[in-house]
Order: C-alpha cells, then structure tokens, then sequence
C-alpha cells in the first residue's frame, strides 16, 4: 500500500497556480524584501566586529610577546636551546590568533648593544627591553608570559564561544610557560 497519492480533488491547486502566484507575491512583496537590506550595521555585524577587534588585540599581544622572546633568544645565545619549543608554540599561538607573526626563528648568535645599567635590546630594532643576567631575563620573559595569560583571560568574559575557547587555552598554555620559565609566583 503506497503512502503517497497522486490524485488531485476538484479543490487543490495546480502546480503552475502555485508557481505563478508565488511569482507574483515575490514581485509585489519584492520591494518590502529589499528594503530590509540596508547599510546600517545589524547586531550580528556588530558582534562580528567586536570580535574582530578582540582578536586583533589578542594577536597583537601575542605578536608583543613572541617578539619579547627573539629578543630574549638574540641577547642569551645559551638560553636558544631551552625557549626555542615555547617560543614555536607562542609563533603558533599568534597565528590562530591572526596576528603576523615572524616566521623566522632567531638567530642564537646575535650580539647586544646595552641600553641602560641592567638591559640590552637585540640589534637592528628597538625591540623590548632584556636584562644582561640570565635568570633575569627568563624571570622578565616568565612575567610576560603571565601578564599575556591574564589579558586572554580577561578577554573571555567578552569573547563569542569559539574565540573564548581559543583564548582559554592559549591563556593556560602561557600560564605552562610562565610557570616553566621558572616564574612561579
């Protein structure tokens, strides 16, 4: 026994009325249709764009911190070794994150050039600030990582669920990084 029937009472519609009379609906309610569309931004569009800026910020913090480590990496040749996997890591971060990150890795053998009684900047640009002394420079580097783990955190309660998610975990892996840089508070 077949489910559907193929035969049409005296009362129902033809398929070509149908067709024709939503044609002509679409041609006089076209006009409302189109005057919905408009320029001004929607809070879809909005949201989208608070989004964006989010991210952007975020990005640019972890650009912000993925120079501070070329930094660290140029002026402590010895430190390379030991920051070269959480610097990839902050590299990658950066880019989920839209920022433009550089792609070139360091060089460990770049010189410095003191700036003031304790810090050196990496030559050629006037990148952040690293200290002479070794574990000063991991202790900078360890606080920067916490202070971006904290500016992501914050951002969550702001951020659509996607990029919160993103942030949440880019924060806890800065948080890992801080904490094996040794700068555990």
């Amino acid at each position: 026994m077949s489910l559907t029937t193929t035969t049409r009472g005296p009362g129902d519609p033809r398929r070509r009325r149908v067709l024709a009379g939503g044609a002509a609906a679409l041609l006089t309610g076209g006009g409302a249709l189109l005057t919905g569309c408009s320029d001004d931004p929607g809070p879809h569009d909005e949201r989208s764009s608070a989004e964006e800026r989010l991210r952007a910020r975020a990005g640019r913090d972890s650009a912000a911190l993925l120079e501070r480590y070329d930094a660290t990496i140029g002026a402590h040749a010895a430190l390379a070794e030991r920051l070269r996997p959480l610097r990839a890591e902050v590299a990658r971060h950066a880019a989920a994150l839209g920022a433009r990150a550089s792609s070139a890795s360091p060089s460990a053998s770049g010189s410095t050039s003191p700036s003031g009684p304790s810090a050196s900047v990496s030559p050629g640009k006037a990148g952040p600030a690293v200290p002479k002394d070794e574990k000063a420079a991991l202790a900078a580097l360890a606080d920067a990582e916490r202070r971006t783990a904290d500016t992501h955190t914050a951002a969550l309660a702001s951020a659509p669920p996607e990029l919160a998610r993103l942030l949440a975990s880019v924060a806890a892996s800065g948080a890992a990084h801080a904490y094996l840089l040794g700068g555990v508070a």
